[in-house]
């Protein structure tokens, strides 16, 4: 969906890739230098996203105290994206090339022979075509060698120890859980805690304003955390710091974030006394399943409480205001979430990360109240999100989202039946479709919607380029239609 908005409802744009600049191609005359400037590192690029109509829901941040013991809130929802704190590097400086042009009267190069010439010193006649022809192969091929040396040096992946080309896949993952079978609540605390950070992040040019939590997700350095734990932070240049189980401080960088899935991904270069967590599957958890959260509540580091999951696959949505949500296909837990847990791992028996503690209901009567505590409903990111936006985020510094191309209503009072299509823009996934104004989605991939915000949701659970199936009511008639997901940056 597309993040254009009205007051109630979601609409969606097909992704506009950005074209790629042919820039390397060869200069017929004088054969291309085979260096090229870096281009400039890519930043996340910041979405707005819609209103729903979902619970008062708090993402659980705390502030750290000035010098004085004085809390300061957090902020409480995704903030606009900013580009990433790191600086890009620097250009490559061109190498000179001989291009001297020597007359045939002239002299030779150093080292040459005068051959293919008559009796009178003029050039034979096949001298001339034999020339053309070498030039331009020298031509063609100094242009070949040009293209992949600026594309190698001017990919749209920045560089650096922060990124990896292969995404998890070049990262030193934990691979065995820190327990091998299920434990109480104090193994499973005393495994995870060395692996829990906390994340202290400057606010509204206020110096360690934002408290948080994280977790460490490999041995390269990376952190996990909440994007709306760091955004102020990373737009406007604030300075950001882990500190760890053992109370050591590292500075820290922002590899990438997203506003939509409410994820960030930070960087330190000092990682040796760093343990890393296991990455588990909210997939295999049952309602009733015993967790464990680990954080940093009201600025209280390394704090643990247990619950249970009660409930799977919630759709909801945090934020204030259409530009400031976020969607989440959420775990739901009522193990005690507080401000300031935003980040931190919801674990299983095992001592596997399986969410992301991101945001808390409230009784505050529609309103957001960032000092809100825990009534018992908690939510977190499954896992399983977390992977695919690690990934993209440490290949490219950014991620990405899947849109459809339609607007759908999402205010006013869920109905149940489905989720209605308000709009359908041109030349998009549901234009192409055939899609019309007026549909009403009541399933994707089989699994039922009820509303706007679970389409959202459902839609958003997969990826740019995958083909999904929607069973829709057009009328009094039934039909399923195929739709390939586009993709935006956010």
């Amino acid at each position: 969906m597309n993040d254009a908005h009205e007051s109630d409802r979601e609409p969606t744009e097909p992704l506009e890739a950005p074209a790629e600049d042919p820039a390397a191609a060869a200069d017929p005359a004088p054969a291309p230098s085979p260096w090229a400037p870096p281009g400039p590192g890519d930043v996340p690029l910041a979405e707005s996203v819609p209103s729903a109509p979902s619970a008062p829901l708090t993402p659980p941040s705390h502030p750290v105290p000035e010098p004085e013991p004085v809390a300061v809130p957090e902020p409480t929802m995704p903030l606009a994206m900013a580009p990433s704190l790191l600086p890009p590097p620097p250009p490559v400086p061109p190498t000179a090339a001989d291009l001297t042009v020597r007359l045939p009267g002239g002299p030779p190069a150093p080292g040459s022979h005068r051959t293919g010439r008559t009796g009178s010193g003029r050039p034979a006649g096949w001298v001339w075509p034999a020339v053309a022809a070498l030039a331009l192969v020298v031509g063609l091929g100094g242009g070949v060698l040009g293209a992949l040396v600026y594309d190698r040096v001017a990919d749209d992946s920045p560089s650096g120890p922060a990124y990896s080309d292969q995404g998890l896949g070049g990262v030193d993952l934990e691979p065995d859980a820190p327990l091998a079978a299920p434990g109480s609540v104090a193994a499973v605390a005393k495994a995870v805690l060395p692996s829990t950070v906390q994340i202290v992040a400057d606010y509204k040019g206020q110096s360690a304003g934002a408290s948080g939590s994280g977790w460490v997700l490999d041995k390269n350095g990376h952190i996990v955390t909440n994007n709306h734990v760091v955004a102020d932070a990373a737009a406007n240049g604030g300075e950001i710091t882990v500190v760890d189980h053992e109370r050591n401080q590292y500075r820290a960088k922002v590899v990438g974030r997203s506003s939509v899935y409410d994820l960030a991904i930070l960087y330190v270069d000092d990682k040796d006394k760093l343990t890393p967590a296991k990455l588990g599957y909210s997939s295999k958890l049952q309602v009733g399943e015993p967790v464990v959260a680990i954080g940093s509540p009201l600025n209280l580091p390394d704090t643990v409480t247990s619950g249970i999951v009660s409930y799977l696959h919630r759709p909801v949505t945090t934020g204030s205001s259409a530009d400031e949500s976020s969607y989440i296909d959420a775990v739901q837990t009522d193990a005690a979430i507080n401000p300031g847990n935003s980040g931190g791992p919801l674990v299983n028996q095992k001592g596997e990360v399986i969410g992301v503690n991101s945001a808390i209901a409230t009784a505050g009567g529609g309103s957001i109240d960032s000092e809100a505590g825990n009534i018992g409903v908690g939510f977190a990111i499954p896992v399983e999100q977390v992977r695919v936006t690690a990934d993209q985020i440490l290949k490219s510094g950014k991620a990405q989202y899947p849109v459809i191309g339609a607007q759908v209503a999402t205010g006013g009072q869920a109905r149940g039946d489905g989720a209605e299509l308000d709009e359908i823009l041109p030349r998009t996934p549901a234009a192409e479709a055939g899609l019309r104004k007026g549909d009403i989605i009541t399933h994707v991939n089989g699994d039922r919607v009820t509303d706007g915000i679970a389409l959202i949701v459902a839609i958003r659970t997969h990826q740019p380029g995958e083909t999904i199936e929607f069973t829709i009511l057009r009328g009094s008639a039934e039909k399923k239609v195929k739709v390939t997901l586009d993709g935006k940056n956010g």
